[in-house]
């Protein structure tokens, strides 16, 4: 019954929009694109996976009023991840396959790379970026403001210090990384990242001309650890709400994502002001699975799924996400079709009215039809990745999942870490408390003047995008070595990767093994470039910058970093620059 009342109210606004395209000879108004990416985000960091320990109501709120995306898969790392949502590519396709860009090596997203802004550009779209870039700006042309956003407030680089904005960069480089387009933003010197990023958001929404379809891309800095010597930091009263963690490191964690879940409800609140959530899409994703147990100084957890950001497990792949939009059919659903980063490009050029034909040749799969109507998904396999540095590839088809040498930092992140979240919260606080935490935000105030039956079942929804399996067994598969002997999984009946099956289903494992070595012949080369000393913000007045750009002040010896790079190898990939 719940249902019903939903999909007539979703209908009933879809078949206003085409009533008005038929009757009156007019194109439907596009829609506005919300796209807010979380950085280090872990699956069960969110509290509509069946986490209690860290409240989120707002982003739970969005999630039981829209989609909850339980099959739905991301890139082990920053870079390569928004490479994926920008290009609608996979990585080996780009050359961001391997690592990421740091803040002095001399390279980018190629130039001949078609972003997701500059197609909305075609379309009427306004295109706004609040937040983290990391795509390249050793020369402007490789910056967010010449790849398709009318404006840019936020960051170049990989990660900045939540309150002086500076960024620590291999091979030891430091200085000031915070931008309003291409001028250096010095008034933003102690203020938290994340108000900043959360106040620019809300401006762009109150002064966009409601006439013209908004595309906003905000990708927060949280939560994401900062600079070595302050990685995790958090406002001192809203890390005391989380008094009941005992662990200090989890517990400023629970900080930073408040302050993020706050942000995600402003956002909405400042849409929903202006009368422009009745007509948007909301899309809202972590970039890689979380940095759990101290991995990359930070304390994320993707129980009970196995490794950690930067790994090809499951931990480090499958993403949290949700899809929002009143032009969802059957609203407050798990959705367990499979979605891979790569298709929001062709689906939200799909839902923007645009023309997918001609996006040329990309990876992605348009699944607008397939999850506003709740149809089967026309995707069926995903590359994980390939990466020829570190030698490690991974393949999904169907079910089935096979994988080598899934990550470069040692057995020990071959493990499964959590917290659980499930028995430790505020000792007045339990799971009634939580839910009504939810339907009291100002997401779910939002929506339900929208739509006053949402929110009719979310305690079955959440137990529903939960992923249940028993205790780690003892006979559990330790890792899995090479290309020569890899591992396969059923994902389906496994998702915490305890059991190997290669030598029971070796006809499956052989197929799977076909399609890696398909993709691998479409691979093109790592892109990756060494660090360039002319890069250090020494240089420049401390401040990151396009220095390509301008005569450098000492003679630049990348010829003969570039000579050192083919030795150092992994070095370059440091767990802690990630």
């Amino acid at each position: 019954m719940v249902m019903k009342t939903h999909c007539s109210f979703s209908m009933l606004l879809a078949g206003l929009l085409v009533l008005l395209h038929t009757c009156c000879g007019t194109d439907p108004p596009r829609p506005h694109i919300i796209i807010i990416v979380a950085d280090d985000l872990g699956f069960n960091d969110v509290g509509f996976h069946g986490s209690t320990q860290i409240p989120t109501p707002n982003i739970d709120a969005l999630a039981y009023s829209g989609i909850i995306l339980n099959n739905y898969y991301v890139q082990p790392i920053c870079t390569p991840s928004r490479s994926a949502l920008l290009t609608g590519k996979y990585p080996i396709h780009t050359g961001l396959q391997y690592s990421t860009i740091g803040g002095s090596m001399p390279y980018g997203l190629a130039l001949s790379e078609i972003l997701l802004p500059e197609h909305l550009t075609g379309l009427g779209y306004i295109n706004h970026h609040v937040g983290k870039w990391h795509l390249g700006f050793f020369k402007k042309d490789y910056t967010p403001l010449y790849r398709g956003f009318e404006s840019h407030f936020g960051y170049w680089s990989g990660r900045i210090d939540y309150y002086d904005h500076t960024a620590f960069e291999l091979p030891g480089y430091w200085g000031y990384d915070m931008r309003r387009n291409m001028t250096v933003a010095k008034d933003c010197y102690g203020k938290y990242t994340t108000d900043l990023f959360t106040d620019e958001a809300v401006d762009i929404i109150k002064q966009h001309n409601t006439s013209q379809p908004l595309f906003l891309y905000l990708a927060h800095l949280a939560v994401h650890s900062g600079n070595p010597y302050a990685p995790l930091q958090a406002p001192k009263e809203v890390v005391e709400k989380f008094s009941y963690i005992n662990d200090e490191n989890r517990r400023i964690f629970a900080g930073m994502l408040w302050k993020l879940d706050e942000s995600v409800g402003q956002v909405i609140e400042a849409l929903d002001a202006r009368q422009m959530l009745e007509n948007s899409i909301i899309l809202f994703t972590t970039d890689n699975g979380g940095p759990a147990a101290g991995f990359n100084q930070n304390a994320a957890s993707n129980w009970p799924l196995r490794g950690v950001k930067a790994s090809l497990w499951e931990g480090g792949v499958r993403g949290a996400g949700v899809l929002w939009s009143p032009f969802v059919l059957t609203p407050g659903r798990v959705a367990d079709q499979m979605v891979h980063i790569t298709d929001w490009l062709p689906t939200l050029i799909s839902a923007a009215g645009g023309n997918i034909t001609s996006l040329g040749p990309i990876d992605g799969v348009d699944l607008w039809s397939t999850l506003t109507q709740n149809l089967s998904s026309p995707r069926t396999e995903f590359l994980v990745n390939i990466d020829p540095i570190l030698n490690g590839a991974a393949v999904r088809v169907g079910d089935w999942k096979l994988i080598y040498k899934p990550q470069g930092y040692g057995h020990h992140w071959d493990g499964w870490f959590g917290p659980s979240g499930r028995n430790e919260t505020a000792p007045e606080t339990n799971l009634d408390v939580i839910l009504k935490q939810v339907l009291n935000s100002s997401v779910a105030r939002a929506v339900k003047a929208l739509n006053p039956q949402a929110y009719q079942d979310i305690e079955s929804l959440r137990l529903k995008a939960e992923i249940h399996c028993n205790p780690v067994p003892e006979n559990a598969t330790a890792y899995c070595k090479s290309s020569e002997s890899p591992c396969l999984f059923n994902i389906l009946s496994d998702p915490c990767e305890y059991f190997d099956l290669a030598a029971v289903h070796k006809d499956v494992l052989s197929v799977l093994e076909v399609i890696l070595k398909r993709y691998n012949a479409t691979a093109v080369p790592p892109a990756n470039k060494p660090w360039d000393t002319a890069a250090n913000p020494k240089y420049w007045d401390y401040t990151w910058t396009n220095w390509k750009d301008f005569n450098s002040p000492i003679v630049s010896d990348f010829d003969k970093k570039y000579e050192e790079y083919n030795k150092l190898g992994d070095m370059y990939n440091d767990a802690q620059h990630i």
